[in-house]
């Protein structure tokens, strides 16, 4: 089916001049709403309250649109690829903004599968979509620097629950009725689909023959970055592509472990203590986290550029494990010792993210790296059920065991330093692909362009 002519590729080819400064504000209006299912926890309670569900059941939304997230970027990113940013963007809208909106009118109905159905699948393909149409975008404005580009971006995604959280609070009230959550729903639609389609308005492409100023040299310094281009069919082939499914994976599992988890684990860490942790003070911890995985996401992404990505991830996954295993030794002793630990791992979480197609575009070229970002996302959606499945799962048991306090999560903790060290040992087995995989010159320079 042909792209409508607003929506082409052709349409958004950037002028004579056009400054790729304007790229990254536009990708992160996309970012910064759809980093609003960071936010679900506030809707929750209420929607727990008004319709009766259990915990579990409130958390379906979420989960399943973590899930659909994987499953659209993977199947969707040839698409975003072909279609190009201004088309995958207003997708992206239009399903983000409709899974509100059928939220609103599940809750208004008391109809919560049309909130499931509605939030999280609905919702979920215009997370997935959304997540990957800015990213190869900014790799081919920004060849120089990849790793700051994207970092830029994803790290709305991080960012977005800084500003739904509370913006999502002071709608709802302290003790909200089914008609406050479906108007927050109905008015959340409505406000993302406008900033959202700002970014489809000012979003451009490089034409064929656009270079930054001054040459990008990267390939010959630092030899895991390849100039030749390998396409998304191919890059399944390839050992690289599953090594850093497990790496992405493994990262994310040990990140959203503590970040699923964040109020109830730092409460149950110090109870019985000397300095137990109050309500107010876990959702303190919990915006601290918030705010270093989405910092993260940008400042080790940068860092990226100058130490390469292989060190990069070297850095999140071994001093990760250290960092865990910091905190299943000294268990409750230290406040600031657990706080700290846990504020770094989730910016190695969120760092992971933002670096990975900076590492795709390096082995695999910028031909079709949108579509294997798609792809390789699906590890996100993996971790999405192993994280919490352990973190929450050994918790269960633990507390019908008896036990209280550190214990409760200290055997979740050593499975994250192993999981981190199978993901540093993945990491080390990343070599550069092999010219059997790669595209003829010809094809990969148009592609690249296409």
């Amino acid at each position: 089916m042909a792209v409508p002519g607003f929506l082409a590729r052709s349409r958004i080819v950037a002028p004579p001049g056009w400054t790729r400064w304007l790229v990254p504000p536009a990708a992160l209006s996309i970012h910064l709403s759809i980093g609003q299912a960071y936010a679900w926890s506030v809707f929750k309670t209420p929607l727990e309250k008004t319709l009766g569900l259990s915990g579990t059941q409130s958390g379906l939304p979420f989960q399943l649109g973590i899930v659909m997230l994987g499953l659209s970027a993977a199947f969707g990113g040839t698409l975003v690829e072909k279609n190009g940013p201004r088309w995958a963007m207003t997708v992206a809208t239009v399903c983000f903004s409709a899974g509100f909106l059928l939220a609103a009118l599940g809750v208004a109905t008391g109809q919560f599968w049309l909130v499931v159905v509605g939030y999280g699948g609905v919702g979920g393909i215009g997370l997935g979509i959304g997540y990957i149409s800015p990213v190869s975008t900014l790799i081919k404005w920004f060849p120089d620097r990849p790793g700051m580009a994207t970092g830029i971006a994803i790290m709305g995604f991080g960012g977005g629950a800084l500003i739904a959280s509370p913006w999502s609070s002071a709608m709802l009230g302290s003790s909200p009725a089914a008609g406050d959550i479906a108007t927050a729903f109905l008015v959340h639609g409505i406000v993302y689909a406008v900033f959202m389609t700002m970014g489809v308005l000012i979003v451009r492409v490089p034409a064929d023959d656009w270079r930054p100023a001054g040459e990008v040299k990267q390939a010959a310094a630092k030899p895991m970055i390849s100039a030749a281009n390998v396409s998304a069919a191919n890059a399944l082939k390839t050992p690289q592509f599953w090594c850093l499914w497990i790496v992405l994976c493994l990262n994310v599992t040990a990140g959203i472990g503590i970040l699923e988890k964040a109020a109830p684990m730092i409460t149950d860490f110090f109870k019985g203590t000397s300095a137990p942790v109050g309500a107010a003070a876990a959702a303190g911890f919990v915006a601290l986290l918030s705010l270093t995985n989405m910092l993260g996401r940008f400042v080790w992404s940068s860092a990226s550029d100058l130490v390469g990505r292989k060190n990069i991830y070297r850095f999140y996954l071994g001093v990760g494990a250290l960092l865990y295993l910091v905190i299943a030794l000294t268990t409750n002793a230290s406040k600031l010792v657990f706080v700290l630990c846990a504020m770094l791992i989730l910016s190695f979480y969120g760092g992971g993210f933002s670096t990975l197609p900076a590492y795709l575009k390096d082995l695999f070229g910028t031909y079709q790296v949108g579509a294997i970002h798609g792809r390789l996302l699906t590890a996100w959606s993996a971790a999405g059920v192993l994280g919490p499945l352990i973190v929450d799962g050994i918790a269960d048991s633990q507390k019908a065991a008896g036990k209280t306090g550190p214990d409760l999560y200290q055997l979740s903790f050593w499975i994250m330093i192993g999981l981190l060290v199978v993901g540093f040992i993945a990491n080390e087995c990343v070599r550069p692909v092999k010219e059997k995989f790669h595209e003829p010159a010809e094809r990969g320079a148009v592609g690249s362009e296409a």
